[in-house]
């Protein structure tokens, strides 16, 4: 019971409430009872989480995720009609992109041998960061979203949502990552473009919900959309009933039954088959609830604490930097709250089926498991050995000088280097093989591929990558 009481601390430390701190404290008492994990080979005994199951998910509309699927791929969405939400998030990259950093609007294919474009369509700027993975998002526990999480549930604004459109997100949303599907749309770098390009981008810099309209009026304009849109919501009959919330509310409820991921060895493991695991991979277990402490933030069915931590990842890129910021950074969490204890704090990734979506990190500063592992266990060490030629950015003649200026900055690297929320952990070499061994047993099977996949062809008639 001791250590559960150092992990519980260590909890706290991490940015929970005391509350919080206390309440895990009871659940470690009460599981360790129920499901007990030995830890490699120092008996220590921590819980398991509980299984997933259809019923840990929302509800979701089976017409409006067949419509949701197709604007998803569909690039009329974009302000130079040229990317789609799939771009960046494709069936055949599990739901990510496969790079460091992505590629937005003005690049030319997908996952790594996307390119940045070429001639005036060239990309300017490098999207701020990671493209995370969708698996799981309409678990009933998901609260907020982005790696700042600047999409949270709330009634501050009286939409539902405390977002960056604050009192202009449109009523009607009917979950969080319905509303996360309005905001890769107004992005500049992500869909919208820029603004002497298009309508769309010139709109973001009137007001957001500008751009919700004219991509609207886009749907409306495509004859082959009505009649799906009319299946799919009472109170539609024509394509001048269709709103940006019909849109929203398609994507959404696509997302979230499209990548329900929970069929990994690890849950058949926790099902009662002790055989689904290789030797390997449950001495890794051990290490991840035992001596490596990684249940602290990567915890619960989900593994993540949708919390926020400082783990001192080198910054490169062009960072989401602060309107007045006069240089490339990015604060993270800071960017939200504005706190400046939050500065350098991002989101807990869920690690369910990570061994399929590098690199990793907030901005995919390290391309492979054992990389961003080793990290963890030392990260001052990690910050100070981390060299630009360990992140493979798609080649861009126009970047190649200024994306490492966050990284040159001496102030910049003390105050990443500086804020660290976790300790130091000592492993063996053996031992983080058997992490990575326990992290590939998290890997999903058929559900990995999605439930519908990606169109053939979407309505607009434009191509879908």
């Amino acid at each position: 019971m001791l250590l559960n009481l150092n992990r519980a601390e260590r909890t706290f430390k991490c940015g929970l409430g005391r509350s919080h701190g206390l309440a895990f404290v009871m659940l470690l008492a009460v599981g360790a009872v129920l499901s007990p994990v030995t830890a490699g080979s120092s008996d220590t005994v921590t819980p398991l989480p509980p299984a997933l199951s259809d019923g840990d998910f929302l509800p979701f509309d089976d017409k409006r995720a067949a419509l949701g699927r197709l604007l998803f791929y569909d690039p009329i969405l974009s302000g130079n009609r040229n990317i789609s939400c799939g771009t960046c998030h494709h069936h055949d990259l599990a739901s990510a992109d496969a790079l460091p950093l992505g590629v937005g609007e003005g690049g030319q294919g997908i996952g790594r041998e996307r390119t940045t474009g070429a001639g005036m369509a060239s990309i300017d700027r490098r999207v701020p960061r990671n493209s995370p993975a969708l698996f799981n998002l309409g678990h009933r526990d998901i609260r907020l979203l982005f790696h700042d999480g600047r999409l949270s549930i709330s009634d501050l604004y009286g939409n539902g949502f405390n977002s960056p459109a604050e009192e202009y997100l449109p009523q009607g949303l009917n979950h969080i990552v319905a509303a996360q599907a309005a905001f890769p749309v107004t992005s500049e770098t992500e869909m919208a473009g820029r603004p002497e390009e298009n309508e769309i981008a010139g709109a973001r810099n009137d007001r957001i919900d500008k751009v919700w309209a004219l991509l609207t009026e886009r749907i409306r304009a495509i004859d082959a959309y009505a009649p799906l849109f009319a299946d799919a919501y009472d109170g539609v009959t024509g394509s001048a009933d269709i709103e940006f919330i019909h849109i929203a509310n398609a994507i959404g409820d696509f997302v979230i039954s499209e990548w329900r991921s929970f069929d990994s060895p690890f849950d058949t493991y926790l099902g009662g088959d002790h055989n689904a695991l290789t030797p390997q991979a449950k001495a890794g277990m051990g290490v991840f609830y035992g001596k490596g402490e990684c249940a602290t933030c990567h915890s619960g069915s989900l593994f993540t604490d949708q919390e926020f931590h400082a783990l001192a990842l080198p910054q490169f890129g062009p960072g989401r930097t602060r309107t007045f910021d006069l240089h490339a950074r990015d604060v993270g969490r800071m960017g939200e709250t504005d706190r400046i204890e939050d500065a350098y704090r991002f989101r807990t990734p869920s690690l369910r089926n990570a061994a399929l979506t590098g690199p990793y990190g907030h901005n995919g500063a390290y391309a492979d498991l054992e990389g961003i592992i080793r990290h963890h266990l030392d990260p001052q060490a990690a910050f100070d050995a981390w060299r630009p030629d360990d992140v493979k950015l798609p080649v861009s003649e126009t970047l190649a000088d200024i994306d490492f200026i966050a990284l040159a900055d001496r102030r910049e690297r003390q105050r990443v280097r500086g804020k660290i929320d976790i300790e130091p952990v000592r492993l063996e070499d053996a031992e983080v093989q058997a992490l990575i061994a326990f992290i590939h047993s998290l890997t999903g099977g058929r559900s990995v591929k999605g439930r519908l996949g990606r169109p053939a062809s979407v309505p607009s008639g434009l191509p879908v990558d």
